[in-house]
Order: C-alpha cells, then structure tokens, then sequence
C-alpha cells in the first residue's frame, strides 16, 4: 500500500489535532500542510509504518514546535486570535498537548510517549499536569443543542461536573434560538440532526451572527463536518463520547476563546 492511501484514513483526525494545537482552522490546516509535505519531500520521516497515526502525529508536533507563525499576522491579531496567543504564552506545551493526545485522539500512554519521545512514566505525568492546568480554566455558561434526552443529561452531568452552568437544552434549532434571547452562553456543545429534523449546525450558524461563542460539534460523524470545505469546525467530539476527550476539547475551547468580561 502507498504512503497516501495508509495516511488518508487518519487525514481528517491529524488536521483536527492540528486545529486543537494552533486554535484555528487556518493556521491548524497549515500546519497540517507543511507536516504532509515534509513527509511528501522526505519519506523517512515516518517514524513508525506500523503506527500511522503515531507517526503523522509525532510528524505534526515536531512542525509545530520548528515552523514559526506568520509575523505578520501576528501583529495583526486582535480579538480571539490574539487572547488565544496570550493564553498559549502562559500553558504549559507539552502537557497541553499530551493530555489532547490521550484525551481527544484516544492513544494509549505508550503511543504518547512514542509521539513525545519520552518515557510512559513521563507520559503519564505530563497528562497529569495537563489535567490540573485545564481545569483551572474559569467556568462559563453552557448552551447543550441534543435531541437525545440521555445524551443531554449526560453531557449536562459532564459540564456541571466541571464547574460549569447549563442554560439550557435545545432539542431544535428554535429552541437553541429561544434560549439565546434571554441569556448568552460562554459554550456551546452542538449535535447536528436535532429531533423536528432541523439542523443543529444551521442552528450555530444563526447564532454566530449574533455573538462570539466557542462551538463543539458532538457528532456520529465526524467526517461530515471534516470534507476540506469552509467554514469548519475547531472543535468536535465523536459520539459515543468519550468523557476525558470531551473535558479536553472543552478545555481547549475555552482556552482559545477571547475573555468576554
């Protein structure tokens, strides 16, 4: 089998890591970009065939941690961009992305070892870490948009569980748009096919153009919303959810997104 279609499968999932790591889609999918095309010019940089996504992973963070930012952009930021950068100056790295690498993308401590280039020992308490430093992150309102009722109760119990508060439960795009009328969410965690048939990424949509949220999609199919076409996701959760990997991608979205107060 070629390198292209071993790698293919795990496309979708490197550039949602990618995105997690930089906190946006442009600068998530450029690094996405140059780690593919490092390993286009120089093969040998896949450190495990066996292990594709240990090697595209491990691949991505050492582009991420050489290839600098556009300095232009940088002192161009404002708003969210530049609050993202601020907070990211004062996260710990390599906790931060160890945490994401057990949490949100599933691998075992020995994957993330291999993907880090340290010990499981080390591994384990740089999750560690990472887990006292994400949640320190400061609580905020949580709009849920889910049709399921046990699905909404248990994301719910997860939120609240963190310190969070629920404003409400949306099972239709009418419903999310009512409860956004009289009390603005600091969150939002959206599923997409909601129960009248409507759907929860046109609910977000609407909302988007009326306030600044962060949005995480809880979805069956991640690959509907990961097809290359824009706008897309940060931020998205495969259902059935794992817990840790929501806490993650929550954390991470809160990290990047701008301090409203």
């Amino acid at each position: 089998m070629s390198i292209s279609a071993s790698i293919a499968p795990h496309l979708p999932y490197l550039r949602r890591f990618a995105r997690a790591l930089a906190g946006s889609q442009s600068s998530g999918d450029a690094y996405a970009v140059a780690a593919l095309q490092s390993l286009v010019d120089e093969p040998s940089l896949l450190l495990d065939p066996e292990d594709i996504r240990v090697s595209l992973y491990h691949l991505l963070l050492r582009v991420w941690q050489t290839v600098p930012g556009n300095d232009d952009e940088l002192r161009t930021e404002t708003g969210p961009a530049r609050s993202a950068r601020e907070k990211l100056e004062r996260m710990t790295p390599r906790p931060r992305v160890a945490f994401l690498l057990a949490a949100m993308e599933g691998l075992t401590t020995q994957q993330v070892a291999r993907v880090l280039d340290c010990t499981a020992g080390q591994a384990e308490d740089l999750i560690a870490a990472a887990q006292t430093e994400l949640l320190e992150q400061m609580a905020t309102d949580v709009l849920i948009i889910e049709d399921e009722p046990i699905i909404a109760m248990d994301l719910e119990s997860l939120v609240e569980s963190q310190g969070h508060r629920v404003i409400g439960i949306a099972a239709t795009h009418a419903d999310a748009l009512a409860l956004i009328e009289n009390e603005k969410p600091g969150l939002v965690l959206a599923d997409i096919q909601l129960a009248d048939g409507s759907s929860g990424l046109d609910a977000v949509n609407e909302i988007l153009r009326s306030i600044t949220v962060p949005v995480i999609f809880v979805t069956a199919y991640p690959e509907q919303l990961l097809t290359g076409e824009r706008p897309e996701p940060a931020f998205l959760v495969t259902k059935p959810f794992r817990i840790d990997a929501l806490k993650a991608v929550i954390a991470q979205a809160l990290f990047f997104a701008e301090n409203q107060e």
